[in-house]
């Protein structure tokens, strides 16, 4: 924690904006120091989660999801697939379709993962209980889906 006043961190009208975007500054570099030793940071490990949770996903999914544009998403399952972590298959249900998953090798890393992150986990209960969490979360989403479609509005006009 700094011991610089909130006051001087950030003018007066954005104070909530800054220590937010400095909460999640810091929650990527924590993430990224947990998952370093895996040579993976927080979108390498969030991207094989996702598909420990929701099995196969488009790659176009699995970027909206991560709030990566296709580009960035692309060059994170082509990394992932170099060193063998996830495979690309034909979607039955839609030639078009590339579906990501996990190879043998991913599914073993993704446990090593999991297990990680509930040892950062543990820290949590620290800072803010599990109710707090909750609410903190549900308000970051509202914040999140505002701006995104007041962004999108204004960049239709």
């Amino acid at each position: 924690m700094s011991d610089t006043p909130p006051e001087l961190i950030a003018p007066p009208w954005s104070r909530v904006e800054w220590s937010i975007m400095l909460a999640a500054r810091e929650i990527r570099r924590s993430f990224d120091e947990v998952f370093s030793d895996f040579d993976l940071n927080l979108s390498g490990a969030a991207l094989i989660a996702l598909i420990v949770e929701h099995g196969p996903l488009s790659q176009s999914k699995l970027g909206a999801s991560l709030g990566m544009g296709r580009a960035s998403a692309g060059a994170l399952v082509d990394d992932l697939q170099k060193r063998e972590l996830v495979q690309r298959d034909e979607d039955p249900a839609d030639k078009r379709v590339w579906l990501v998953s996990l190879t043998k090798k991913g599914e073993s890393l993704a446990t090593q993962l999991e297990e990680r992150h509930s040892e950062v986990r543990e820290h949590f209960p620290n800072v803010i209980g599990k109710e707090e969490r909750s609410q903190l979360a549900d308000v970051l989403y509202r914040v999140r889906d505002n701006l995104r479609e007041e962004r999108l509005k204004h960049s239709k006009q």
